[in-house]
């Protein structure tokens, strides 16, 4: 491969409107690139969303090989009468492991807004409406894979992390792996599952290996390659690369290419063709944005052609706001219980403000709620502290900055795609907050005033 394509790979990531946190890409068997842009990190966790799914898939296909279960069986035969409806339809009677895996339940949307309202979360979904009858109509659906891992923790007496930390994330080295468990004690399965970008490459290059790992066969060859192949289609989806066909909680693409990708950009992108695994962690708005970027140069690179030139950036980094220093009254303002958590800020003349963070009964965090942290923002380059509300805890980087009067506080936690800021306006004995979140599942913006 030419260096220079490489160089001008990486600059028009770079360069483009998807921000980018840590990259590495593994060709052949070999690292050949490896970036992080400051102040995220290569050895840190990150939060990789649905990529989660495609780790379900490896457990699924795990227990397929010790006879467990096959794809064939039946849904419901896993659950008693209390999670089971009072009346099993015939579409939810006819639903397989084989629909969970491919996405083709026969509900008319994804059932996770649903799930989400209640504990219960496996009662939830089995007592959805079943519109369509299984196998026949593709829709991208978390719930389906939450409901994966409790049958997995049904069968084996253990939690999906649990059941694949020997068998998977010790052999390749992943030993910093965290999963999200649901407040019914269920890995959720489609999501919450944390890896340093390092450890997201072991993966992509087992899969390159058809699951063979150091010599040892972690994952049956048939699996994997039945899991990664067009299983049904899926061209009711807007993009192109979401358009190819799906597996078992795999996307197909262009160019020949697999994947599993998460939320606001974080892949595991793999190129059979080229033998090599790209992973990227990202905050982007636009994820086809940034697999358009990997088809336009890294493809030609991976080719043998030179690139187009541009050279490689000087310095990868996302710099702390610039500007005038804020500053402050020194009075401390409260705030009731609210969607950012904050429950306090003192802002001070030297420009430092004090943001209080509460953790409320909606944080996905087994710290009790009530705890509280002080979190200092001083003006200059990143601050660096930890996040003592999750568990376990992880790297944050703050910042204070002027925006005319206003004093704008910027949160970037390192360990997810989340930045926040807070833009703060005294309004006489109040204090008016306006939130911003740079990608959410919801609403980006919001307002609060001191009480």
């Amino acid at each position: 491969m030419s260096a220079a394509a490489l160089d001008s790979f990486l600059a028009a990531l770079d360069a483009s409107d998807q921000e980018i946190q840590t990259l590495m890409m593994v060709r052949h068997g070999h690292v050949v690139l490896e970036e992080e842009w400051s102040p995220y990190r290569l050895q840190d966790r990150h939060l990789l969303f649905s990529v989660s799914k495609s780790f379900t898939s490896m457990g699924i296909g795990l227990l397929v090989e010790a006879g467990l279960l096959s794809l064939d069986d039946k849904v419901v035969s896993f659950f008693d009468d209390e999670e089971l409806p009072d009346k099993i339809s015939d579409n939810l009677a006819a639903m397989q492991i084989r629909h969970l895996l491919t996405m083709t339940t026969g509900h008319s949307q994804d059932t996770m807004e649903a799930l989400s309202r209640d504990r219960r979360m496996v009662r939830i979904f089995l007592g959805l409406d079943v519109d369509h009858q299984p196998g026949t109509v593709f829709v991208y659906n978390t719930g389906a894979t939450y409901t994966l891992s409790a049958i997995l923790q049904k069968l084996t007496g253990e939690t999906l992390l649990d059941y694949l930390r020997p068998r998977l994330f010790e052999p390749l080295g992943a030993t910093e792996a965290t999963w999200e468990i649901s407040k019914e004690g269920i890995t959720k399965g489609g999501w919450g599952l944390s890896l340093n970008t390092d450890s997201l490459a072991a993966f992509g290059h087992l899969l390159l290996q058809r699951g063979q790992w150091e010599g040892q066969q972690l994952i049956p060859a048939s699996w994997i390659e039945a899991a990664t192949s067009k299983q049904v289609p899926n061209d009711n989806q807007d993009n192109p690369d979401w358009q190819q066909g799906y597996g078992f909680q795999f996307w197909r693409g262009r160019h020949n290419t697999y994947r599993g990708d998460g939320a606001f950009g974080q892949y595991c992108l793999i190129l059979p063709e080229h033998d090599t695994a790209l992973i990227v962690t990202s905050a982007s708005q636009d994820m086809q944005a940034t697999l358009d970027v990997v088809w336009e140069h890294l493809l030609p690179a991976l080719e043998g052609k030179p690139g187009d030139g541009t050279a490689r950036p000087e310095k990868l980094e996302i710099p702390a706001p610039a500007g005038a220093a804020p500053s402050g009254d020194g009075r401390t303002y409260r705030f009731e219980p609210n969607d950012a958590g904050l429950s306090a800020v003192r802002l001070d003349p030297d420009g430092t403000g004090t943001f209080t963070f509460a953790v409320g009964a909606n944080y996905e965090t087994s710290v009790p709620v009530g705890t509280t942290q002080e979190v200092v923002c001083a003006p200059g380059g990143w601050q660096e502290l930890t996040d003592e509300l999750q568990d376990p805890p992880q790297r944050l980087v703050t910042n204070a900055s002027a925006d005319g009067e206003a004093f704008v506080a910027t949160f970037r936690y390192l360990e997810t795609p989340y930045v926040a800021t807070l833009t703060c306006r005294p309004d006489g004995d109040s204090l008016t907050v306006d939130v911003n979140f740079n990608v959410s599942f919801g609403p980006t913006e919001f307002t609060l005033r001191s009480s």
